[in-house]
């Protein structure tokens, strides 16, 4: 790890173990995480009606340009700065180029889990809401960039083994495992951005990585869903750490 510190952007759709995995780097003693730094941004952007809307609007910065100066911005006595980022908040004509001054990773889970997980907080989403295309495409910028796959974390495999699973992720960000991030304490966390109260009520309950359960049967709208971000999510499959 570099003496000067190292950033980290972990790339995800919603619904994805993001939150959890953002709980688990906060309770690192040497990292500061950041939570969604683009969705005041996005949601400025898009118009899109999202749960708390106004008030995310008036507390966050909006001006995505801003917003990536401040992701490159080392926060003093962090050695690892973790921002947890969305991909569907990158909308066309936000900056993009700062991402190769970070080291990027991308998280990823089945389709089919997260349209049961998504739609028991907001009614049919689309595709574009649930962020694959977007996760992919901006993975095969940064593979491109780099000449070589960035790392890619799958959601039920940290769940299944959360240990081995953080071990290799931490080794292909080239920073030190702490089995602090395996288990944290329970309720909500200063990192948390204001839409916590909406979305995080099911993470502010655990203390660590729980195993997958079986999710609902998807009705015949959502399979066709499942089916369009199938590809997405295949792509970046093949090269989990």
């Amino acid at each position: 790890m570099s003496d000067d510190g190292v950033t980290i952007a972990m790339w995800s759709g919603p619904r994805n173990l993001s939150t959890a995995l953002m709980y688990s780097f906060d309770n690192r003693a040497d990292t500061q995480v950041w939570d969604e730094p683009f969705y005041a941004a996005y949601l400025g952007a898009t118009g899109i009606d999202h749960p708390l809307r106004d008030e995310v609007l008036n507390a966050y910065e909006t001006d995505p340009h801003v917003v990536a100066a401040h992701c490159l911005q080392q926060p003093a006595g962090a050695r690892v700065f973790y921002q947890k980022h969305m991909t569907h908040h990158m909308v066309e004509g936000f900056p993009l180029d700062w991402m190769e001054r970070v080291r990027n990773a991308f998280l990823i889970r089945a389709p089919e889990a997260v349209i049961a997980s998504y739609d028991a907080k907001r009614r049919r989403p689309t595709l574009d809401d649930l962020g694959f295309v977007r996760q992919h495409e901006l993975f095969e910028r940064m593979a491109d960039r780099l000449g070589q796959a960035p790392p890619v974390v799958d959601a039920d495999a940290v769940r299944r083994a959360p240990e081995p699973a953080l071990r290799r992720l931490c080794a292909a960000l080239d920073i030190p495992f702490d089995p602090a991030m395996l288990a944290w304490p329970a309720g909500p966390r200063p990192c948390d951005g204001l839409w916590a109260s909406h979305w995080y009520d099911a993470i502010h309950r655990s203390t660590g990585f729980s195993p997958s359960r079986p999710h609902r049967p998807l009705d015949a709208a959502e399979l066709r869903l499942a089916e369009a971000a199938a590809p997405h999510h295949a792509a970046l499959a093949r090269w989990c750490v």
